[in-house]
């Protein structure tokens, strides 16, 4: 009588199988993982190109120019930022920086008021216009807050979906951005205030862009060099003209010049993903470190991911080329300035590695040689 024999897998077997599935999953999981990462790039790239229509959407209306919550002639008022506020709105109530209605009825921005008796019984007060500004970067006492991180205010997101917290404000790597703020995307208000928290937008202006082009044309013209500090801020003497944004055609270098950004440092980190030179958390930022590869809107459209290492290259390259040229040392030819204040420009001091010493700060985009006229990278491929 024939007897139906059983055959079960030895051990030797099951431990084969396992190593096998074992060995794939660590062959498959790094190849999930860029392609996830491929994937969150790609959609960042995505919101930038959303942003590029709202852009040209919004200079549609106002006769190409760039964003500006700054009033034209403020540089007719001094220097002092809260003193030309002051003198302005003595004379005229200045459209108000607005983020947006709450669910409450509450309208949230950052109200000025000042002279009277224009603006009498607005509230807030002159402190407040730093963020009308572009940016306020001359020395020690540098105010980088600005207009140019506040691409989601109510005057631009109308462009967009009408909300300062819109998804396409902010890119998916953000992660220490959005663990404040995820909360509020889901509801349909223009603007959420829970808990004290607040985050401005990943996408950040070029702030070099939004000035005049003579500002930033103003330390080569004065022989300062690419680390030296400013000459003295716009004003009526010097640059009465200052503050009105150029329009986008101006841009003398479309592909070359940033428009847009990735303010954070969010590929190939090789850091915690905050900074520890900052008391509060806080991102590292683009520009510092060489790993950093923000993706980028230029003026002509393209978007892209740009390497930090290669333009400071072609920054290198750019001050040989004027050194070359003019038989001295002298880094006229910079792409980008440093500012004074020891900090070398846009929070260079706090950077991870060589970008925080003179010529190597990489300030690319914030403070663009010669503005909207000027190049942050001399090739596309960067």
């Amino acid at each position: 009588m024939n007897r139906l024999i059983k055959k079960g897998f030895t051990i030797v077997e099951l431990l084969v199988v396992v190593s096998i599935i074992a060995l794939l999953i660590a062959i498959l999981l790094p190849a999930i993982g860029k392609a996830r990462d491929a994937a969150l790039v790609t959609q960042s790239l995505g919101n930038l190109r959303n942003l590029s229509a709202a852009c040209n959407a919004y200079g549609a209306d106002y006769n190409d120019r760039q964003y500006t919550a700054v009033p034209d002639e403020a540089g007719m008022y001094g220097d002092a930022i809260t003193g030309a506020c002051t003198a302005i709105t003595a004379t005229q109530c200045i459209p108000q920086m607005i983020l947006g209605w709450d669910s409450g009825g509450g309208l949230w921005g950052y109200w000025v008021s000042g002279g009277a008796p224009r603006c009498a019984g607005w509230p807030g007060n002159c402190g407040n216009f730093v963020t009308y500004v572009p940016c306020d970067f001359w020395g020690a006492a540098a105010r980088w807050e600005g207009a140019w991180r506040l691409t989601n205010c109510k005057a631009f997101n109308t462009y967009v979906g009408n909300k300062f917290y819109d998804k396409v404000f902010y890119a998916p790597k953000d992660k220490v951005t959005l663990q404040k703020i995820e909360k509020y995307f889901s509801t349909p208000v223009e603007f959420n205030y829970i808990g004290g928290e607040f985050e401005t937008p990943t996408y950040c202006w070029s702030p070099a862009a939004m000035w005049s082009p003579d500002v930033l044309a103003w330390s080569r013209k004065t022989g300062n060099g690419s680390s030296a500090v400013f000459g003295a801020k716009p004003t009526k003497a010097t640059m009465p003209g200052a503050f009105k944004s150029p329009s986008a055609s101006m841009a003398s270098f479309p592909p070359l010049k940033w428009r847009m950004w990735e303010h954070q440092w969010l590929q190939n980190m090789v850091r915690a993903e905050v900074n520890p030179a900052f008391s509060t958390p806080t991102p590292w930022i683009f520009n510092q470190g060489y790993n950093s590869a923000p993706a980028m809107l230029a003026f002509d459209g393209h978007t892209q991911v740009v390497s930090i290492a290669g333009i400071q290259q072609d920054n290198d390259l750019a001050i040989a080329q004027a050194a070359a040229a003019t038989g001295t040392a002298v880094a006229s030819g910079a792409l980008w300035f440093g500012c004074g204040g020891g900090a070398n420009g846009y929070y260079n001091s706090a950077a991870y590695d060589m970008l925080t010493t003179g010529a190597g700060a990489c300030n690319a985009g914030v403070l663009t040689t010669d503005g909207i006229q000027g190049q942050d990278m001399k090739r596309i491929g960067d």
